[in-house]
């Protein structure tokens, strides 16, 4: 916990507004700050090498996703899943939330999308590594993966982009995990991530913060019972209909958002 008490340091005003209760935080000094940028930037690129050289993960997860009515609530929808990946070009997700239980897996050829609640599935030809599979689920499909950018053969590269403000926060402490805990802002999001400290620097929290919607709504995913290497149980990708599901095309399989049915998709700012 060394982290929290030399952070501390470094936070300076808190003041009461009504009733509630802001915390003012600033860097003691430009020399501070710059530092500051410097350890969180090591801390990230540590991390982005080590997802980057591990060829076989499993982990389980929980989201949260807010929504933000036009009576201006927000409300929080929270789902679950476990995901395997076997680099470059495998990985089984298990989701269910809701509204929403899916599976999908890709062998390296083909993906297959299993809506469980209808019993229906859907197969595409999307040949090609992990990382066009998880840029054809975003840009093609409409059904990206959570916490996809982490999960890209570069999450530096995929995350650093347009970032304009970057903090090493301290520690943080993750489902029991110790972790360093750092902030960074782009234009059209704000993004914290909670990376568990020692030889194993898996992302342990992520949290993105869109600025293009009103009220500000988030989005996080974190991360549980962390497996690499031959700890991973062997997988082989294939899609066994044991339920007789029905055979459908994609754009009629239910989507694997875990928003109700009656509610509508806005527009961004």
């Amino acid at each position: 916990m060394e982290k929290i008490a030399r952070k501390l340091s470094e936070f300076t005003a808190a003041r009461l507004a009504g009733a509630g209760l802001a915390l003012v935080v600033g860097l003691s000094s430009p020399i501070a700050a710059h530092a500051d940028e410097a350890a969180a930037k090591s801390l990230f690129k540590n991390m982005s090498d080590y997802m980057a050289a591990q060829k076989n993960i499993s982990f389980n997860y929980d989201t949260d996703f807010d929504v933000v009515t036009k009576q201006n609530q927000k409300l929080t929808l929270a789902a679950s899943g476990t995901l395997v990946i076997n680099r470059p070009d495998k990985i089984r997700n298990n989701r269910s939330g809701g509204f929403a239980d899916v599976e999908m897996l890709f062998d390296g050829k083909t993906l297959t999308l299993f809506g469980k609640n209808a019993n229906a599935y859907t197969q595409v030809e999307v040949p090609g590594t992990l990382d066009h599979l998880i840029d054809q689920l975003r840009n093609k499909f409409n059904r990206p993966l959570p916490g996809a950018d982490l999960l890209m053969s570069n999450p530096q590269a995929e995350l650093m982009d347009g970032v304009n403000d970057i903090k090493d926060l301290g520690s943080g402490v993750i489902g029991g995990v110790e972790c360093d805990h750092l902030a960074f802002r782009t234009k059209d999001v704000d993004w914290e991530i909670w990376i568990a400290q020692g030889d194993r620097p898996y992302p342990c929290r992520y949290v993105i913060t869109s600025k293009q919607v009103t009220g500000w709504p988030q989005y996080s995913i974190q991360l549980r019972d962390w497996k690499s290497g031959d700890e991973v149980t062997a997988d082989d990708f294939a899609f066994n209909n044991s339920t007789n599901a029905k055979k459908i095309e994609l754009k009629d399989l239910p989507n694997a958002d875990d928003l109700p049915k009656n509610f509508v998709r806005g527009k961004l700012k």
